[in-house]
């Protein structure tokens, strides 16, 4: 969320934010529900004064034992409580209005970020790894699944419907051991490990930025204010709600797992085939809270991407990194980089991981704050970007280390959480 101020004072910019993002809130009609706002509210504080000014009198005349007008002043009171009783529905009516309003505009791009419309916009920057060269005919990720043994989709979509997987076997096994090789090497960092809950309350999805305007993707808890998280992000920004944190305390570094669930609401018919597209998944998440300062956000946002490429080189898995659009980022991001992974049945880069930064956008959103060095209480930056997420990443490191017998070989790095195992065959 942006600061109100700044929008009333820079209008032209917050207009070209929206423009830029593919958004098209009214900037125009957020500022003329805020004119009501301010103008209302004078006239609730002048009523309220002068209520007060009539009470000092009905005192005075009350001391005076001038009852005719101590008459007079009440029954002004009562009329002057009469128009601020009609009139405080109205401004908690405008004021949620413009709240509301105030949730839908974007954040400001950085002038570093490409211009672009959609996805087919975004810039690649950095490419690593050689795509591999077969010389049998690979499998794409669901055939090798399939002949290994390692999914079964019918039964679970027979339990939970549509875009449902159960993995079995060494896939399972697999999915563990990426959890906790990610988990470990982030850790390793200095990043502190957490595992959060994977409902969370209206309030952290506002302050995430998923509400009001993602809520259709956002599985609810019926009869209750719980919804499940799509990301930890969401519930380490809920636990920050309200807090002013010290200066010193600066940065706070998590990595963080929970279950995920997502609707995917508008991809019917997209990525049907396989564990692509699915509506739970596991993910290790990095997420940062730190000074309100431009830069150091910028280098957490570099570290973050470095971390998560790390993890993909030593899985062994090509990948490029695009700089994200603005049409492609989302409203509450300053920046974003995508980390795309190479999958050779499709012959094209997916997107296996995002790092964003923020700037304060989250912040004023959930109200998380710090004390400086001076004493002066100011909104935190955030950050996050994923370490890891499956069963997405399982289309990759299975395809791309398929062997011409069948087998999938674990890379190197992977097999200390997988006891020393080497390949997956079939059983």
């Amino acid at each position: 969320m942006l600061d109100l101020a700044f929008i009333r004072n820079h209008p032209d910019i917050v207009k070209e934010a929206a423009r830029l993002k593919n958004n098209p809130i009214d900037i125009d009609a957020l500022l003329d529900l805020d004119q009501q706002v301010l103008t209302l509210q004078r006239q609730v504080e002048d009523a309220r004064a002068l209520q007060n000014q009539l009470s000092k009198r009905m005192q005075e005349a009350a001391k005076n034992k001038d009852n005719a007008l101590k008459t007079a002043l009440i029954a002004e009171g009562k009329e002057m409580a009469e128009q601020i009783k009609a009139m405080e529905p109205l401004l908690a009516t405008l004021t949620e209005e413009r709240q509301q309003m105030l949730y839908l505009v974007p954040n400001i791009p950085d002038p570093s970020a490409p211009v672009g419309k959609d996805e087919n916009d975004n810039v690649p920057i950095a490419y690593w790894g050689e795509k591999p060269r077969f010389d049998f005919e690979p499998l794409d990720h669901y055939a090798l699944m399939q002949k290994l043994d390692l999914v079964d989709i019918e039964r679970a979509v027979k339990v939970a419907g549509a875009r449902s997987y159960a993995l079995k076997g060494d896939a399972a096994r697999m999915e563990l051991a990426l959890m906790n090789f990610a988990f470990d090497r982030i850790a390793r960092k200095g990043f502190t490990p957490l595992i959060v809950p994977a409902m969370a309350r209206s309030f952290a999805f506002i302050g995430n930025g998923q509400f009001p305007k993602g809520r259709d993707q956002v599985y609810a808890v019926e009869d209750t204010d719980l919804f499940l998280v799509g990301t930890a992000e969401v519930s380490i920004t809920g636990m920050y709600k309200d807090e002013i944190l010290k200066a010193e305390e600066l940065p706070l570094t998590f990595v963080g797992f929970c279950p995920c669930f997502r609707q995917e609401a508008g991809t019917y018919g997209k990525d049907t085939r396989g564990v692509f597209r699915i509506h739970q998944f596991n993910k290790v998440e990095q997420y940062v809270i730190c000074h309100a300062d431009h830069q150091e956000s910028v280098r957490w946002h570099e570290q973050l991407l470095k971390n998560s490429v790390e993890l993909l080189q030593a899985l062994e898995l090509p990948y490029r990194v695009v700089n994200v659009c603005t049409g492609d980022m989302g409203d509450g991001k300053v920046g974003q980089y995508d980390v795309e992974s190479w999958i050779p049945s499709e012959g094209r880069y997916r997107e296996t991981h995002s790092c964003s930064y923020f700037h304060e956008w989250q912040a004023r959103r959930a109200n998380i704050r710090y004390r400086d060095e001076d004493g002066k209480v100011k909104f935190v930056h955030t950050l996050n970007n994923t370490a890891i997420a499956s069963p997405r990443i399982l289309i990759p490191l299975l395809e791309i280390h398929q062997q011409a017998d069948g087998s999938v070989r674990i890379p190197e790095a992977l097999r200390p959480y997988m006891g020393g195992q080497e390949f997956i065959k079939a059983r």
